[in-house]
């Protein structure tokens, strides 16, 4: 390590790469990217066509992580986080958001490989998420970057088809819901260090208690809006899934967790796999 010129200490150049992967929220990026080019591959987007929705939803999602580090690094140091490399002094906020805006300017082309409409419905999610860093996530507003955001990925697939189609309500609402329901639990073990830097989301003024009660229903309702939106009935495998996903979200997040601790994003995650087994097990077709 040496010394930064602001007086923080600096990463040696090797330490760097692995530095920035502690700083992109590196599992939820991953699962997200999965979950998604898992629906274009069964959607008939093909191996060129899914690798391409691949690589812009990673690069989307990583513009998305380093930008939340780089916004909050003084609320990190303040709170003391020692799992944010920037708040602890290890990497400096400037690396974290140059890849940041790096990440951003190859989302952007990247996207645009899909197609014009496509590209444009990407893009305007990865903005919501950049949107909720740097200004909504202080706000009574705060879930709407989360619904767009994830609503925007199944767009983003349907519209990249042969054939491109708008998803159909049920596709749009359910992922809208599942991302209400992901930013009620990534919020729930940090409301204390929120409230103390001057963060009011709406999970934060609904407290702990409101939190753990509704994460769970909204998730729930998202396999529901999933399992009765499609026509031709509710299946046995549909009532499975979305039992499970129940007790899952349940476990995940009304139960009380340690403070700062990841599993009741981490039961988000689980939730959202669930969901998109439901899809796939329904067949291909999300329009």
């Amino acid at each position: 390590m040496s010394l930064h010129p602001s007086g923080v200490l600096s990463p040696t150049t090797h330490r760097v790469p692995v530095l920035l992967l502690r700083s992109c929220h590196l599992e939820p990026a991953v699962a997200v990217t999965v979950f998604v080019t898992a629906l274009a591959a069964a959607a008939g987007r093909g191996p060129a066509g899914s690798a391409a929705v691949a690589a812009a939803v990673l690069a989307g999602q990583l513009s998305v992580g380093w930008s939340n580090d780089a916004a909050d690094a003084g609320r990190d140091r303040a709170c003391g986080r020692p799992d944010k490399p920037v708040g602890t002094g290890e990497l400096p906020r400037r690396a974290v958001a140059v890849a940041a805006g790096t990440a951003l300017a190859l989302c952007v082309p990247l996207s645009l490989l899909s197609g014009g409409a496509a590209g444009a419905v990407h893009l305007v999610g990865v903005a919501a998420g950049w949107s909720y860093n740097l200004r909504l996530k202080r706000t009574v507003f705060s879930p709407l970057p989360y619904a767009v955001g994830f609503a925007s990925l199944p767009a983003f697939v349907t519209l990249g088809l042969p054939a491109p189609a708008p998803p159909a309500w049920w596709v749009l609402t359910a992922g809208a819901l599942l991302g209400v329901g992901a930013h009620l639990v990534n919020v729930l073990p940090d409301i204390e260090d929120d409230l103390a830097t001057g963060v009011r989301g709406l999970p934060q003024r609904l407290g702990r208690p409101g939190c753990r009660c509704l994460a769970p229903f909204v998730m729930l309702t998202a396999l529901v809006v999933i399992a009765t939106g499609r026509p031709g009935g509710v299946t046995g495998a549909d009532w499975v899934l979305t039992v499970v996903a129940g007790g899952v979200a349940v476990a995940g997040t009304a139960v009380p967790s340690a403070a700062r601790g990841r599993w009741p994003f981490r039961s988000a995650i689980v939730v959202a796999g669930l969901a998109v087994a439901e899809l796939l097990l329904r067949g291909s077709d999300m329009t």
